[in-house]
């Protein structure tokens, strides 16, 4: 039976944090009732898909999930609980600032089992400057009340190269994250995207990009430091205790099938790429209509498949193996890529042992360069 991961979107926030270029949106709490009937109606819409597949993981992201009023969260998450998944890894985003106890309390009885907690910094001047509607206080209450109810896998993400951010006051997040104890840690870069607040700001010169030798100075404190504290790194911005690892990313990374349910939502089924309506109110049309809410379709050649399993496993610390390629594809991998692993193994971005091929240090600072080279 094939693997799958189900992941639902859910585009509200109480504001648009600076940075975000996500399909998210403030302003519009009046539509969030009628959109999670429309969120289950499009899971019975598709329900045949996840017939004979095994659901590994569940994925509610954002957006900001815990924005939801408690009827709506209630709504859709007895839904979901309705539908007899068993033992999956079960996540949910959760933002401080709009986490409330009832509202993990809810997430708790009807069946979450891992939170991801957007913490970002310790340090609230800079959580100020991105934005974040909360504080450290504000994060540090809503953990204790997460671990006191037995919430036992915990993400916290946490970003990096912010402007005002100096490399000790990121070794000090690291320091004080870690001394909490969660299961995983994700650490992000911070990359001023088109369409926020930064990108206008930085066109108009109020904000810069910080110096990328700094940049790479957090990034490898991050893994050593992570790394001493008992967090292995498993993907080019993860970092997990032994066995939590994200089964839901690692679906992504290995390009396996995932369904994507709510506005704006992508698939993955059967060689073919989907998106839903992006716009909510688009999106809440196209089910009151009782029509599918995709609105792009893409037939994805093996040229396609098998650059994607590339550079997106590549991202995995483990690489790719050259026999998963040889069964995916029927074809020997440097049949198709020999050249281009020859040349990145002469600029040490790239290394094989134990039947993988996968990034050196140098070849992660670079990685995009060396993804490119994959693509036909």
């Amino acid at each position: 039976m094939e693997d799958i991961g189900l992941y639902i979107h859910i585009p509200f926030c109480k504001s648009k944090c600076f940075y975000c270029d996500f399909n998210s949106y403030a302003g519009k709490e009046k539509l969030q009732d009628e959109y999670v009937e429309c969120l289950i109606s499009e899971m019975k819409m598709r329900s045949n898909v996840l017939k004979n597949k095994n659901v590994v993981s569940i994925y509610i992201g954002g957006g900001t999930p815990t924005y939801l009023n408690p009827g709506a969260l209630r709504r859709l998450l007895q839904f979901i609980k309705s539908m007899g998944f068993v033992n999956i890894e079960y996540s949910c985003e959760a933002n401080p600032g709009t986490l409330t106890d009832e509202k993990l309390h809810i997430m708790k009885e009807n069946g979450i089992n891992r939170l991801s907690i957007g913490l970002q910094s310790w340090n609230n001047k800079i959580l100020e400057f991105l934005g974040r509607i909360h504080s450290l206080e504000d994060f540090l209450s809503n953990y204790q009340v997460a671990r006191a109810l037995k919430f036992n896998n915990i993400n916290i993400d946490l970003m990096f190269s912010i402007q005002g951010q100096t490399v000790d006051e990121f070794d000090n997040t690291l320091e004080n994250v870690t001394a909490l104890n969660p299961e995983h840690i994700s650490c992000y870069s911070l990359i001023i995207e088109k369409g926020t607040l930064f990108y206008d700001k930085y066109k108009k010169g109020e904000i810069r990009e910080i110096d990328e030798e700094i940049d790479r100075q957090m990034y490898y404190n991050a893994i050593d430091i992570l790394n001493e504290k008992g967090y292995h790194q498993y993907e080019i911005s993860n970092f997990a205790r032994c066995g939590f690892e994200c089964r839901h990313n690692i679906i992504y990374w290995k390009t396996k099938s995932y369904l994507g349910i709510g506005a704006g939502a992508h698939s993955y089924l059967d060689g073919m790429r989907s998106s839903n309506e992006v716009l909510p109110e688009k999106y809440i049309s196209s089910i009151k209509k009782g029509k599918l809410p995709v609105s792009q379709r893409e037939v994805l050649t093996l040229d396609d498949m098998m650059e994607e399993f590339m550079f997106m496993g590549l991202r995995m610390t483990e690489g790719v193996f050259l026999s998963e390629f040889k069964t995916r594809f029927n074809k020997d991998i440097f049949e198709i890529y020999g050249k281009q692993i020859e040349m990145l193994q002469k600029c040490k971005l790239l290394d094989i042992k134990d039947g993988r091929l996968f990034l050196t240090k140098r070849g992660i600072d670079i990685s995009n360069q060396v993804f490119v080279q994959f693509m036909f």
